[in-house]
């Protein structure tokens, strides 16, 4: 048992977070997303579902002990809506919220073209699904460092 962490990052969860390096991405989908087929792909293999909950949850929990990269403009990067890329879906709408209180200012979050995004997400280190209902709920972040 551990103290102040979200119940929702579980021992394969943390070991994923403390195993990523500055500049690695981890892939945050939702229920629609081909999560294993695209894992496989990574150089890790690594999935883990975490179908009980939907984005706005994990992301909260993963945000609260994961540092965004400070080293680029767009820690974030989400699907874009197929036919319409400035529509923001309220599932992004959430993820801006909950990337913004966690840390404390606002957050850019880059789009990404459907098919770019499967691609994107290949060079991840890792893909957690979430049971999300909401389509476009897939998010990549990227890692970044915490100062002393």
């Amino acid at each position: 048992m551990l103290k102040n962490i979200d119940p929702l990052l579980n021992a394969d969860i943390l070991t994923i977070l403390a195993e990523m390096g500055h500049g690695d991405d981890l892939v945050l989908v939702d229920r629609n997303f081909p999560a294993r087929s695209v894992a496989d792909e990574t150089s890790s293999g690594i999935l883990v579902r975490q179908d009980a909950t939907d984005i706005p949850q994990m992301a909260k929990a993963i945000l609260s002990v994961f540092p965004l990269d400070s080293f680029v403009d767009q820690p974030v990067c989400r699907m874009e809506v197929v036919g319409a890329p400035d529509e923001i879906p309220e599932v992004a709408a959430d993820m801006q919220k909950v990337a913004d209180a966690a840390e404390g200012k606002p957050v850019a979050i880059a789009s990404i073209e459907r098919m770019a995004f499967y691609e994107a997400a290949k060079n991840a280190f890792a893909v957690i699904a979430t049971g999300e209902e909401r389509p476009y709920g897939c998010f990549i972040l990227k890692k970044g460092v915490i100062f002393p």
